[in-house]
């Protein structure tokens, strides 16, 4: 185990390439996405993912916390801030509950522990001088396209409503460090996902990855999974080498 390292920063991996025989890659897809919406800029907005990740929480006593999203990342933000003493907790997605792609259980214990949600709602603007004050969402309606599986939501002219809001927290997805991957010179696939073959390997070369950094379903299972497969290719490729 060696701590402290980063890519791009003291670790090249040209030169891992030479000190060992395979490399895997597995740092993720840990940058929030943004909605681009009015507001998003202000002070008390926070991307879930980091939120998480560095564990470095306002002070959430008697405030009002907004979770936009309908995953597991947002189900974490949800009973994370709710156990940090957050006076009310409410989880806006902009689908109906039976198409949150969390997980069921996941739901019903946020429910349990007093999260409230607002379905078929979609956040349309963050409100305040300098820091959130209030926020604009619109009910939405459910229609089927064609050629789409999944009903896609649409905001309903007119529906427009103002809540009062302390802390806007976005679990609307997360993204690959791009710059980690130009600085390392790694190719990407037209969903900016690192571009591996079937193999997991970077065509060409002995480096290996797997999880959210080539854009597999985002859960840790599903990571883990990836972990084990890229394992078994690693010890294929090294017995061919």
């Amino acid at each position: 185990m060696k701590y402290g390292q980063e890519l791009g920063r003291n670790l090249k991996l040209e030169n891992l390439q030479k000190e060992y025989d395979a490399v895997f890659l597995a740092f993720g897809a840990n940058i929030p996405r943004k909605m681009m919406i009015t507001g998003e800029e202000l002070k008390g907005v926070y991307g879930g993912n980091t939120l998480l990740e560095l564990n470095n929480h306002p002070n959430y006593q008697n405030k009002k916390v907004a979770i936009i999203g309908g995953g597991n990342v947002a189900m974490d933000c949800a009973r994370t801030i709710k156990r940090l003493g957050a006076k009310q907790v409410m989880v806006i997605y902009r689908r109906s509950e039976e198409e949150m792609p969390a997980e069921k259980k996941e739901i019903q214990e946020a429910k349990q522990e007093g999260i409230e949600f607002l379905f078929q709602t979609n956040i349309t603007k963050i409100l305040g001088d300098e820091k959130v004050d209030k926020i604009e969402c619109i009910k939405t309606e459910l229609i089927q396209k064609q050629g789409e599986t999944r009903k896609a939501p649409v905001d309903i002219v007119g529906s427009n409503y103002i809540i009062d809001m302390d802390y806007v927290i976005m679990a609307v997805g997360a993204k690959v460090d791009e710059s980690i991957l130009q600085t390392q010179n790694l190719p990407v696939n037209k969903w900016k996902y690192l571009n591996v073959n079937d193999q997991k390997q970077i065509e060409g070369t002995n480096i290996f990855a797997g999880g959210d950094l080539i854009g597999t379903t985002s859960t840790v299972a599903w990571a883990a999974r990836d972990g084990r497969e890229a394992a078994q290719k690693i010890e294929q490729y090294l017995k061919q080498s």
